[in-house]
């Protein structure tokens, strides 16, 4: 039977062969015969039915010829296959696309680059044709396996490139023609993504792009052909079109190929690669990818410290981005994801160096991702932070917890530096104050320091900050930027201005104090005075001052050196006071204490050391050195303010430390100074129980909703072990103070028998002077007797 190789019975032959046959010239040399290329493309488009035959017989032809490496029929019948697709209309376009498809895939198996290139070529061209009729059965599985094989090509240098960037438009065409049906094989199937994502990263790693700022770099025609830039370009369209339920599928082969092949450190292109991912992704989904990233920080728990810290920088680097989008409830899930990685951290033994610098890279993060958030959210974070912090114990506290303090606490501090503060009261809500006054008293002198830096940040609205950072009599020489106080300020200092003082001023007794934690309330201080300059708060300052020099005065704790510190401190607010809100006599009054004192006692004036030379004499001994009540009265009075309330006994503590009249200092300050101070309401003895009808009552806490919370809340045993606790130190004090303190602490503010005869007398003569309506209604018992209108709720 004639097989028509001679032609003779060529008439014989199928059409559509015949046309085929008719495009291949006879030298491979002479390319597609055009006229007859147009035949068949005019046959193919009147019998679309023929299409599956034509592909078919292409399809043998092109096999037939790489098997005789007769590679110039096999670019031809490639060429005709292009145009073809091309011609075809969308409803037959599936007729032929299995013949094509097989096509590209047996050259793609050749071992001919040029041939693999071609295929590729083809394979992007049918990518773009969009199809109207989906196909079920397609799959691209050996597609993905071969583009990805020849983004790892290891061909010589000038072919390499070449092969390396068709895989890569290859795998670019898989995902264009996959992702945007959701009928046919899925592509974000981890099979698919194992193999795409490592491919793109693979070459992405080998350019120097990542060590350069993304944006600085100018993409020229030549770039966008290089195998790096046309990876990362895929990776930007492959994140991009990933939707919520697809972004961990992209991600989770990211941090696989970075574990792998230890790129975490050094973590420059770590960096580049997640800031392509959170700047392609979709504005919504940038927090997936925090949120992801942190848990591969939690899988690292037992990793080095080295590669947590890298893996902390990259996250500080990418945060700020999600922080635009992060609303509500995400923002604390990040807040204290990044405060549970800080506790983690405070509990591993590793080498102390690399474990801070992993703490400092997490509080870097948190800083960043506070610093784009708005100011709210920024208070909300402050106060979720003071809520993280274990307070200070009296005696039983650990390294950990004071190392967790001090971290949360550095923490704290680098959101503060991100707020602007506008008006206090905003920015010191009662549940945030209390609790931070209540950390300025802590034990540990560097944990003091810490919260007076934060009030610091907190606090300077005009960068007065680094003009009064250390103690000065020379006001003039700062230049301070100065401001009339707003109404909600002067409201705010006046309700809260006298614990705010109370705890500066325990602070302050604290025998543990360096020159820099009392340099740190000196710059509170200031602060306050610089801010909330009023003649309003000229006379609580006053009295503060006053106080702090009685302190040092009295203290039987404090050294010489912190005494002469506290002085320092006393002159230079009595310096900046009258400057500030312009009281010309208190001003040269204070002058004149100061030239007095750089002849006679230079010791006296700032700079704080903590060392001072023996021969200096302390202040009881130079009392025309000091600071004169009367004489402050009269320069106040002078200067047209009303000095009445200064003469009054002042609220901080003239018998020596912990002393404290009044009713002014809150529970939680004694609570807090317990550890170094005794306060007098905690320490009397229990001899007045002992008096007939006196009763003693102890102010354990003042009676807030959070208080009353806590009774019910809190297990008997805790209210049981502070209890011994009060016991314990009341019972040390009174076997180790000396008479005359013991005599001091006990003596009662009143006479309570005197006072308790007087009320039996007036009784008496109550009753002699009763009516006898009055006994009348005497008579009545109590629980009958009706209130009175007045007493209705």
């Amino acid at each position: 039977m004639c097989n028509g190789c001679c032609g003779c019975c060529s008439a014989f032959r199928p059409r559509y062969k015949r046309l085929v046959d008719n495009i291949f010239p006879v030298y491979p040399q002479d390319g597609l015969v055009k006229s007859n290329m147009e035949k068949l493309t005019f046959y193919s488009l009147s019998s679309p039915e023929k299409l599956d035959r034509i592909g078919e017989y292409l399809y043998q032809r092109a096999a037939r010829d790489i098997y005789r490496k007769k590679y110039g029929f096999v670019i031809i019948a490639m060429e005709a296959m292009d145009q073809l697709l091309l011609a075809c209309h969308a409803p037959t376009l599936n007729l032929f696309v299995e013949s094509f498809l097989k096509m590209v895939q047996k050259l793609l198996e050749s071992t001919e680059p040029e041939l693999q290139i071609l295929a590729t070529t083809s394979f992007v061209k049918f990518a773009n044709i969009e199809e109207d009729t989906p196909s079920y059965h397609r799959r691209y599985d050996f597609f993905v396996s071969k583009f990805s094989a020849m983004c790892h090509s290891g061909e010589r240098d000038e072919i390499r490139d070449k092969i390396r960037t068709a895989g890569i438009k290859g795998l670019q065409a898989v995902v264009r023609k996959t992702v945007s049906d959701d009928l046919v094989e899925n592509i974000w199937e981890s099979v698919h993504m194992d193999k795409i994502v490592p491919s793109l990263l693979f070459n992405m790693q080998e350019s120097g792009f990542h060590k350069k700022e993304s944006n600085n770099i100018d993409v020229t025609s030549e770039d966008a052909l290089d195998p790096p830039m046309l990876a990362e370009t895929c990776l930007r369209e492959l994140v991009g079109r990933a939707s919520f339920g697809h972004i961990r599928a992209v991600l989770r082969p990211v941090f696989k190929h970075f574990d792998l092949h230890t790129l975490w450190v050094p973590n420059d292109f770590a960096i580049h690669t997640f800031r392509i991912i959170m700047f392609s992704i979709q504005a919504q989904y940038s927090y997936t990818v925090v949120e992801t990233l942190m848990a591969h920080l939690d899988d690292n728990a037992k990793s080095s410290a080295t590669i947590r810290t890298n893996i902390a920088g990259v996250l500080s680097k990418i945060i700020a981005i999600a922080a635009g989008e992060s609303v509500g409830p995400s923002v604390l899930e990040i807040i204290n994801s990044l405060l549970s990685h800080l506790r983690d951290s405070v509990r591993n033994e590793a080498s102390q160096l690399e474990e801070k610098q992993y703490q400092e890279a997490l509080i870097n993060a948190l800083g960043e991702f506070a610093n784009h958030l708005p100011d709210y959210q920024k208070i909300e974070i402050m106060m979720f932070i003071m809520s993280k912090i274990p307070f200070p114990l009296v005696d039983n506290h650990s390294p950990a917890d004071n190392l967790l303090q001090s971290i949360l606490l550095k923490s704290l501090l680098k959101v503060g530096t991100k707020y602007q503060t506008i008006h206090l009261n905003t920015t010191f809500p009662v549940s945030f104050l209390e609790p931070l006054l209540r950390m300025s008293l802590a034990p540990d002198p560097d944990m003091r320091l810490l919260v007076q830096k934060i009030l610091h940040t907190l606090i300077d609205r005009h960068n007065n900050l680094e003009k009064l950072s250390k103690p000065t009599v020379n006001i003039f020489d700062l230049e301070l930027v100065l401001e009339k106080s707003s109404r909600p300020d002067l409201i705010f200092i006046n309700k809260h201005g006298p614990i705010i003082y109370d705890a500066l001023y325990t602070s302050l007794q604290m025998d543990t104090n360096t020159p820099e934690n009392i340099e740190a309330v000196y710059t509170t201080l200031a602060l306050l005075c610089v801010e909330l300059a009023s003649v309003e708060t000229v006379i609580d300052l006053l009295q503060l001052i006053l106080g702090i020099q009685s302190l040092s005065l009295n203290s039987t704790l404090l050294s010489n050196a912190q005494k002469f510190n506290l002085h320092a401190i006393v002159i230079s607010l009595l310096a900046l006071i009258p400057t500030i809100v312009s009281i010309k006599p208190l001003a040269d009054y204070a002058c004149q204490i100061i030239e007095q004192r750089k002849q006679e006692a230079p010791h006296l004036l700032p700079d704080l050391f903590s060392h001072y030379p023996t021969n200096s004499e302390v202040a009881n001994k130079l009392p025309h050195l000091l600071i004169d009540q009367m004489a402050i009265c009269e320069y106040v009075k002078a200067g047209g303010l009303d000095p009445s309330r200064l003469q009054q006994t002042s609220p901080y503590g003239a018998g020596g430390p912990g002393f404290v009249t009044g009713t002014q200092r809150n529970s939680w300050i004694e609570s807090g100074a317990r550890g170094s101070i005794i306060d007098i309401q905690t320490s009397e003895v229990d001899s007045a129980c002992s008096s007939p009808g006196v009763q003693k009552k102890y102010t354990d806490e003042e009676l807030t909703f959070e208080s009353m919370k806590k009774v019910l809340t809190e297990p008997p045993e805790v209210r049981k072990e502070a209890e011994a606790e009060r016991r314990k130190v009341l019972s040390h004090t009174f076997r180790t103070a000396t008479f005359s303190e013991l005599v001091r602490r006990t003596q009662p503010k009143h006479d309570v028998l005197q006072t308790k005869l007087n009320e039996i007398f007036n009784s008496l003569n109550s009753n002699e002077n009763r009516s006898p309506i009055d006994e009348k209604k005497a008579a009545v018992p109590a629980y009958e007797q009706n209130f009175p209108e007045l007493f209705y709720y």
